[in-house]
């Protein structure tokens, strides 16, 4: 007995240790030089990327799609669909940004060099963190992938057995007879010193700059090769060894007596992969001020006394800092001009040649420089003396807030949990923080950028009509069939109007860090058993008294917009429209198909009217007039116009409104609820005037529910039982915030 868990212990590690080791072959972690190559040929353009292709390559490698149900649909790279590091959320949105970056990596890529910084820039909380960080998590995911395999070396010189004396000439061990080829897959055991090379470089720097080339002809023959070299990076074509490096392959090259095959025994092509926990080709750098790159003299340690004679008398210098663990990666630098500018000074030289000077020496890099800055210190950078000089060595990409209320909501959604902490979560909670947030964003639209044709329509909407377009593109009620196609054909106008002027739509308005704050305060709230709407509002109540703290609560009104104080009120009435949809489901006094077929046979009969046509009775198969009674009391309930042009004006209107329809949905069925929405409303209401008596009693149920002057019995005690079920199994609600929802629509409403 004592043995069985040692025992299955140790038939566990047995098999870690086969799974390990079957993985290590099959990545081809550790190779010699010569297989280094054999590999190298087999897929020469991918293993001759620089780092633009390599992060464009990832970027294509996750897939990328058209989001379904926006109303201007972009492609989406699904990278950004990954939570970053496995615990932040993905990136909602900005397919915009995402299509930019890929862009401009392509376009490095096409010029062979990384000679931009990529700086993204927008308010605080844009999410531009978040962009950078899902490229990281992709790379350091895309690294594992076989098509994402990078290679770097290390100098390996083995024991004194294998050298005689400790300058690696013989290639004989003593006692074997065998010869070695390479040191480089030795055990440990018989390794003196290991060497790495601290920049990473690529294996293909190790043959020398004026037999490149012919060594890729004579791999994969001259036409492929030619077609080759000229798409691969300068980093490549015209690059060379570091500083420590060259002199250690100098050194062994004069120690050899110019074989170059005996150097490259020392050589071991090693797998690295891109991690951004130990920056290796993933670093951020900070706004604090220091220096992002040193050198130092290697101590002489027992690693070095193992080096050959012919090292020893070398000065070797080791790299280090953020821009050489970041080479043949990723370079953040988060908040860049929150430094003072001449401690980045030195980027218009790495940009411009792909190099840095340290100390005495020069690094020559590979990586792709991504910056983040917000657009105040952006504003104060442009009146910098050298901005000129900088923007031609910066890629700048906008990254603004969000102005879709979807994509806004989806943020919340996925955190709204971690929020209400052991508070229930009601229905709509996130919905209603993220109307309110999109609504403070949106900017009024000025008539005077527009054509005739259509600069009355864009100016007389509202920041709810336009957050809707922009949402689900729902048009105005008021708008004709034909406004209706002039308004549809400009959206994309009408969300870059002001793409082009310093304060953009989405520069200025609440960030979802503040609606996170406000969700925060909403569960914390003693006042509400739940975090619901009703508790957010009531927060951002009072957030908006806070003028002094937020720059977007200090804009001046413009025709509804800026104006967030009454955007809670807009938001509340939104929410009552439904709420009031889904309690009048749940009580169950009637099928909402039978609104749907009144719609129908009104449309039904007014066509016929129009056309002065009859009907079929399907009972006795007489011809028949259209059914004018029906009409009239459809017309009635909906509030149309009484004078006999207008009537007939409303009644065209309304078969255009399903031709248009139709048209833009060839294959859908007509959903009556959907075209004419305000109609929908008002026969609602219409029903439920005639029925305030039985909401009446189950108002006065709910007042006492659960307590002792509580009739279940009663017909208000059973309705609102019934209510309150229904939003429960049905709607996600819990019994404390369907009553309190109930209670709200009936005080507000009814």
């Amino acid at each position: 007995m004592a043995n069985g868990p040692r025992n299955g212990s140790g038939d566990f590690l047995k098999t870690i240790d086969q799974a390990i080791r079957k993985e290590f072959d099959a990545n081809r972690r550790v190779l010699a030089f010569d297989e280094y190559t054999a590999f190298l040929g087999e897929n020469p353009a991918r293993h001759t990327r620089g780092s633009s292709q390599y992060l464009a390559d990832m970027m294509d490698h996750f897939g990328s799609y058209e989001p379904a149900g926006k109303t201007q649909p972009e492609r989406r790279f699904r990278l950004f669909d990954s939570p970053v590091d496995g615990q932040a959320p993905k990136v909602v949105g900005q397919e915009q940004v995402q299509n930019q970056i890929y862009r401009a990596l392509k376009t490095f890529s096409r010029q062979r060099f990384n000679n931009k910084l990529i700086l993204l820039h927008g308010p605080n909380g844009s999410a531009k963190s978040s962009i950078v960080h899902a490229v990281m998590g992709g790379l350091e995911r895309y690294c594992h992938e076989p098509e994402g395999a990078l290679y770097t070396f290390n100098w390996v010189f083995p024991v004194e057995r294998y050298t005689k004396g400790g300058i690696g000439l013989n290639v004989y061990a003593t006692g074997q007879k065998e010869p070695v080829h390479s040191y480089a897959k030795l055990p440990d055991e018989e390794v003196a010193a290991r060497v790495p090379c601290d920049l990473r470089d690529h294996p293909l720097l190790l043959v020398p700059q004026e037999q490149r080339l012919a060594f890729l002809e004579k791999l994969m023959g001259q036409e492929a090769a030619r077609a080759l070299w000229d798409a691969m990076p300068v980093y490549l074509t015209r690059g060379d060894l570091c500083h420590r490096c060259k002199q250690i392959f100098d050194a062994l090259l004069t120690a050899n007596q110019g074989d170059y095959r005996r150097v490259l025994m020392h050589v071991q092509v090693e797998r690295f992969y891109l991690a951004r926990r130990y920056r290796k080709g993933l670093v951020t750098i900070e706004p604090q001020l220091h220096v992002d790159a040193q050198y130092h003299q290697l101590t002489y340690n027992r690693s070095m006394s193992a080096l050959p004679a012919s090292l020893q008398s070398l000065n070797l210098f080791a790299l280090t800092g953020d821009l050489i663990d970041g080479n043949r990666g990723v370079i953040e630098y988060s908040d860049l001009l929150k430094r003072p500018v001449d401690s980045f000074k030195y980027l218009l030289t790495a940009c411009e040649t792909g190099s840095v000077n340290i100390g005495s020496s020069i690094a020559y890099l590979d990586t792709v420089m991504l910056g983040s800055a917000n657009e105040v210190q952006l504003d104060a950078f442009k009146e910098f003396p050298d901005f000129t000089s900088f923007k031609a060595r910066i890629e700048l990409i906008r990254v603004p807030y969000l102005l879709v209320t979807h994509e806004e909501e989806e943020i919340y959604s996925g955190q709204i949990r971690q929020f209400a902490g052991d508070k229930h979560v009601a229905p709509h909670a996130a919905w209603t923080a993220a109307l309110w947030a999109v609504l403070t964003r949106l900017k009024k639209p000025n008539s005077i950028n527009y054509p005739p044709s259509i600069s009355a329509i864009v100016s007389n909407m509202t920041p709810l009509e336009k957050a809707r377009l922009y949402d689900t593109g729902d048009m105005p009620a008021t708008l004709s069939p034909e406004d209706r196609k002039i308004l549809k054909a400009a959206i994309r106008k009408i969300r870059d109007e002001y793409s082009n002027v310093p304060y953009y739509e989405g520069r200025m308005g609440a960030s979802a860090r503040e609606m996170k704050s406000i969700l925060y305060d909403a569960a914390q709230s003693t006042e509400f058993p739940c975090l619901s709407p009703l508790s957010i509002l009531r927060q951002t109540e009072e957030f908006v008294k806070r003028v002094t703290e937020y720059d977007f609560l200090k804009q001046d009104v413009k025709d509804g917009f800026h104006d967030s104080p009454e955007f809670v009120a807009t938001v509340r009435t939104e929410y009552l429209n439904r709420l009031d949809r889904e309690v009048r489901d749940a009580m169950g006094l009637y099928d909402s198909v039978q609104w749907e077929e009144f719609l129908r046979r009104y449309i039904q009969h007014i066509s016929l009217a129009l056309k002065k046509e009859k009907i079929k009775n399907p009972i006795t198969g007489k011809l028949e007039d259209p059914d004018f009674a029906l009409i009239e009391e459809f017309e009635k309930i909906v509030e149309a116009p009484q004078d006999t042009d207008a009537r007939e004006t409303f009644r065209q209107n309304i078969i255009s409104q399903i031709g248009a329809w139709s048209l833009d949905h060839p294959r859908a069925p007509v959903v009556y609820a959907r075209i004419f929405p305000d109609f929908w409303r008002k026969l609602e209401k219409h029903y439920y005037e005639s029925q305030k008596a039985v909401l009446t009693k189950m108002h006065d149920a709910l007042l006492v529910y659960g307590s002792a002057q509580d009739d279940p019995n009663s017909e208000g005690g059973k309705l609102a039982r019934q209510t309150i079920a229904n939003l429960v199994s049905k709607q996600g609600y819990c019994e404390s915030c369907a009553k309190e929802a109930i209670s709200f629509l009936m005080r507000q409403r009814y």
